[in-house]
């Protein structure tokens, strides 16, 4: 029995090393890619027909085909050596197609077919949005080698001339990694966007980076749409409806929740301070813990580690689960959350300044008095904040669902 090929990766692909005289390495059902002397990569079609071993069928040049394609024309090739047809003058006719991506519009075709295929559908859209309205039409005729920083410069001052330096500087950044795919392909030496500092576009102070509610709403809704597991998904929730630390919520044990009264107390000793801290859940926040609650795989924690053992997950796990959804909001890191939060809430939640001022001075019965009526301010609070959440998601799914 002929023994089967395992099948190939991208990354073992880009690994191939030339050697002394050309070589082929099978990826399974004819399909094979030949490694030249060169260290140019060719895709080839193995097959027989009519009993007879055929010379082998070009299918085209790695750099412009990817595993994933090159398997589908391998599929398509081995379905016409079943009826009996020879895939040669299809193969010829499909690199003729091929042989157009040196142009950068073709180029950007097969990055969006390719790259982005593992991607989420809000960050397939924005990306395809960015070429398709700035680059493309500027840029696009353009031979890939032949783009220069000035530009991507000039690009995005027209972007900036309508009064959006936060598009201009997002639509720099596709472009970037844009060229950073062709190089990887040996389709491009050089990236013409790395070159064009971001600052000179526009600029973000990263300890005062809040999101806007049109951000809260893209980017939980990519979150929601995305296929990252369940219990992280709500995690990223959490973290903005709590308005807590990260580590504070990763590190949550059930012990320290009480959903019947929609309060979270996190000891004194896991925050390193004198006393405990109490946080108010607002309904939405105690639906998702009772959820993760029933599906819970921990007694002790609420988002233990997959491997098994009785601890919390990795402190970057969040951190891992949003940069591999590949979402587009510029300067963001998920310390962000709570700036956000306090700012938003600071516009829809109402003032409890008074009480904070005068509660030192207060009789001690008094003061108890205050202090629920403060407490009983801070839960409204919280349930006003995250129904603007909930607001801001659903604005972002009816305008995704309404654009054509």
């Amino acid at each position: 029995m002929p023994r089967l090929a395992v099948p190939l990766t991208e990354a073992q692909i880009r690994a191939l090393e030339p050697r002394a005289t050309r070589y082929c390495v099978a990826d399974g059902s004819g399909l094979v890619i030949e490694v030249m002397t060169t260290g140019t990569k060719i895709w080839r079609f193995r097959y027989t027909l009519n009993g007879k071993r055929q010379p082998l069928a070009t299918i085209g040049d790695y750099r412009m085909i990817s595993l994933r394609v090159a398997r589908a024309k391998a599929q398509k090739y081995a379905e016409m050596v079943a009826q009996g047809i020879s895939p040669v003058a299809t193969a010829r006719r499909d690199r003729g197609a091929e042989s157009k991506a040196d142009v950068l519009r073709e180029a950007a075709e097969l990055y969006l077919a390719t790259e982005m295929a593992g991607k989420s559908e809000e960050y397939r859209r924005t990306t395809r949005r960015a070429l398709d309205k700035d680059v493309l039409p500027a840029i696009g005729h353009m031979p890939i080698k032949a783009v220069t920083a000035d530009d991507i410069v000039a690009i995005c001052d027209r972007i900036k001339s309508r009064g959006s330096p936060k598009m201009a500087l997002h639509t720099r950044n596709v472009v970037k990694r844009l060229y950073e795919y062709l190089i990887a392909r040996q389709l491009a030496a050089s990236n013409p966007a790395e070159v064009v500092p971001a600052r000179s576009i526009a600029t973000f102070d990263s300890r005062t980076r809040v999101l806007s509610g049109d951000e809260i709403g893209t980017m939980f809704r990519s979150i929601d749409a995305s296929s990252i597991r369940r219990p992280l998904k709500l995690a990223l929730h959490l973290l903005v409806l709590t308005m807590v630390r990260k580590s504070d919520l990763v590190e949550s044990t059930w012990a320290e929740f009480d959903l019947d009264k929609a309060l979270w107390t996190i000891p004194a000793g896991r925050l390193k301070k004198d006393r405990d801290r109490q946080v108010p859940l607002s309904q939405q926040a105690v639906s998702m813990l009772r959820e993760l609650y029933q599906a819970r795989a921990s007694r002790k924690f609420v988002f233990p580690s997959v491997r098994g053992d009785d601890r919390p997950i990795a402190k970057s796990t969040l951190n891992q689960a949003v940069k591999a959804l590949g979402l587009d909001v510029e300067h963001f890191v998920l310390h962000d959350f709570r700036r956000t939060a306090t700012a938003h809430l600071r516009e829809i939640a109402q003032p409890s300044s008074e009480i904070d001022r005068g509660a030192a001075e207060m009789p001690e019965r008094i003061k108890q008095d205050a202090s629920a009526e403060n407490d009983a301010k801070q839960r409204r609070g919280m349930q006003q904040w995250a129904d603007f959440v909930d607001a801001q998601i659903e604005g972002a799914r009816r305008a995704a669902t309404s654009t054509p």
